[in-house]
């Protein structure tokens, strides 16, 4: 692979807080951009959320690592008037800026994008916010739970039928709307390749949400007619659904019709298939009760490796529904660089989670640990042009805070 690195010199300085934003600039990061992470002087929020349940608990920050791995820190208070020539030349140095903060609060600091583009009219502005820039609700605070998964109608479609809509995955929405991020943010530095310009960019986790929920939300608009909540026990279809087997391993299978009369066979049932009640897609529907009852009975039969091979002869697709304890031992996940080697983090977090998108024939950045709170202030001020007599003074202001490590640690 090459070691040329694709974002090699792209400059990008993460103002976002939480997930999304600093996903998205993470992503950018694995791929060799120079991204300068600022947050206040009390730090992001996400340095402290591995603490608050029901996240799992752990010695190591692993939340703040994953989202701000190959980042250099600089801890600024935005509120200090002396904080705007910092800002000014951060903007005029950067490539792109990611930005988080609620409008009324960006507007109070003059970080909306018509405050700054002057200062670098190339700069590609990026905003991610809760539901969108426009609307009656534009204002509040958006959460991946509230936002993405809530008011897209993702979390009312993932549940069973009788049962109460429960906590999604941690940031499962948030990394979703990162990938729709660091897409706009491409788009913009592709359109800025062709025009000279800069642009603003944005997405929300709400339009990320409704995205995935595309297909249920399309046919609401094309007037479509819903099945009732699924019901393992009464599905709309048995063989779209999930069984477990003997060792109490639950596991979803896809089958089409084409598959049908292979899979009785290769299941020891192959009466199944000249059935009257099961003779077509149509009447297995029809009797989807009945034929998930025979199903349960067999697959309890055996344990899942027995099934496994089984399915996997047949030809049928099919998913074991794994805990995260399960799905770091998968060797799909070392084999294609999902989950890489992290450098420096210390404690039992060696390894991390890599971005989705792969470009072959260029190596990915190798991932090492986010900063400290404010560990490189003093080496980024530098760069932009402060000299040490300022960078004190910010320090004694209060401006800046944090601790500066040597470039070894």
């Amino acid at each position: 692979m090459s070691g040329d690195n694709i974002f090699s010199g792209l400059k990008v300085v993460d103002m976002a807080s939480f997930i999304a934003g600093p996903g998205a600039a993470v992503m950018l990061s694995d791929f060799g951009a120079d991204v300068v992470k600022v947050e206040p002087p009390n730090g992001d929020t996400w340095r402290i959320g591995y603490k608050v349940p029901p996240e799992p608990a752990a010695d190591d920050n692993y939340p703040w690592h994953l989202n701000n791995r190959n980042k250099r820190g600089l801890a600024l208070d935005l509120k200090a008037p002396e904080a705007r020539e910092v800002v000014r030349r951060l903007v005029e140095w950067a490539d792109v800026l990611i930005v988080n903060t609620p409008h009324p609060a960006r507007k109070k600091l003059g970080l909306e994008y018509d405050d700054v583009k002057a200062w670098n009219p190339r700069l590609i502005y990026a905003d991610v916010t809760g539901f969108g820039e426009e609307g009656p609700d534009a204002h509040l605070p958006g959460f991946d739970i509230t936002a993405y998964w809530a008011r897209s109608g993702l979390l009312s479609l993932t549940r069973d039928a009788g049962v109460p809509p429960t906590l999604p995955v941690s940031g499962s929405g948030d990394h979703a709307t990162a990938v729709g991020l660091f897409s706009a943010i491409v788009t913009g530095l592709y359109r800025r390749e062709r025009t000279g310009e800069g642009s603003y960019v944005s997405t929300s986790l709400l339009a990320a949400g409704i995205w995935a929920c595309a297909v249920p939300v399309q046919a609401a608009l094309a007037g479509g007619t819903f099945y009732p909540p699924h019901d393992r026990r009464q599905p709309a279809n048995a063989t779209f659904n999930v069984y477990r087997a003997a060792d109490d391993t639950w596991f979803l299978i896809v089958m089409t019709p084409d598959k049908w009369a292979g899979f009785t066979a290769s299941i020891a049932r192959p009466d199944l298939a000249s059935d009257p009640r099961f003779a077509s897609p149509a009447k297995q529907m029809a009797h989807a009760i009945e034929l998930t009852a025979i199903l349960d009975d067999i697959f309890a039969g055996q344990p899942m490796g027995h099934w496994a091979e089984v399915l996997e002869t047949a030809g049928v697709p099919f998913g074991v529904v794994s805990g995260p304890d399960e799905v770091i031992k998968d060797p799909q996940l070392a084999a294609n660089n999902i989950v890489v080697p992290l450098e420096g983090a210390g404690g039992k977090l060696t390894s991390t989670v890599s971005s989705p998108i792969e470009v072959h024939g260029v190596a990915k950045r190798p991932a090492h640990r986010a900063p400290e709170l404010g560990e490189h202030n003093e080496e980024i001020l530098r760069e932009i042009g402060f000299d040490a007599a300022r960078i004190a003074a910010f320090a004694d202001a209060q401006v800046i805070a944090g601790r500066r490590r040597s470039a070894a640690a």
